[in-house]
């Protein structure tokens, strides 16, 4: 395996291929007991203050590049391989933090509700659930043209199919429930691209009324961006807490 070593603000960064696809790995200082990691499904380096929180605490900041692909088939079957890579090879955990962020929402719940069993913590972050949703437009949000026809490709959907299609996240709640899936969910209440009444709130609200593990943070005057939370802490805390639970 060739690997590039480099710096990246202070720590240093890996950089290899997996089939092809380019992958990034973070390297904390010291690495927190049981070498724990966050997984960045997609969009490395946006909006990375947990991530880099996170970081200084001695966890590993992974990514793999399968854009433009939102959660099908595939690219579950890629992460299961970078997953394999990552805990095999690089030594980290068996269970990862998950980081799913707008459209990573797709990859990270599909992925987890496969594997529940390699993940500690899933954190989702404006995220996409429903692909009629967005990209598709069929909801309150514009559809996006270029996404739309990507995601109807890699799905093998047309615009007629997408409708009954359930394949989706939001499809997929009571599984991510019956495997006790932690979540954390960090959203804008006024998200204009992924809104969150089709998308973040459909998971929260069926969690909450079956008793399911789930931290919700809504951001009362918040659209899509920013992101996460300036302060973390509330996101590091629930995470840092759920991987201690695991060692005991």
């Amino acid at each position: 395996m060739e690997m590039e070593i480099s710096q990246w603000e202070g720590y240093e960064r890996r950089d290899f291929k997996l089939d092809g696809h380019e992958c990034i790995l973070i390297v904390p200082k010291k690495a927190h007991p049981g070498n724990p990691w966050v997984w960045r499904a997609e969009f490395f380096g946006a909006f990375d203050y947990a991530d880099r929180a996170l970081l200084e605490k001695g966890w590993h900041i992974a990514y793999m590049m399968i854009s433009d692909m939102y959660g099908c088939p595939e690219s579950v079957g890629l992460m299961e391989m970078f997953y394999k890579y990552m805990t095999e090879i690089c030594g980290l955990n068996t269970r990862a933090d998950l980081f799913g962020f707008s459209r990573g929402g797709l990859y990270s719940v599909n992925y987890t509700v496969k594997n529940p069993q390699t993940i500690s913590t899933l954190y989702l972050d404006a995220p996409v659930l429903n692909v009629t949703s967005w990209p598709g437009g069929y909801g309150a949000s514009e559809r996006y043209p270029k996404e739309w026809e990507e995601c109807k490709a890699v799905y093998h959907l047309t615009d007629e199919t997408a409708l009954s299609f359930r394949g989706n996240p939001i499809d997929k709640m009571e599984e991510l429930l019956k495997a006790n899936v932690k979540i954390i969910m960090v959203a804008g209440a006024v998200d204009s691209v992924v809104p969150y009444q089709e998308n973040g709130a459909k998971l929260a609200t069926y969690y909450q009324e079956n008793n399911g593990e789930i931290q919700v943070i809504v951001k009362p005057d918040c659209d899509h961006h920013p992101h996460s939370l300036k302060n973390p802490d509330p996101i590091v805390s629930y995470i840092v807490h759920n991987f201690e639970n695991l060692k005991q």
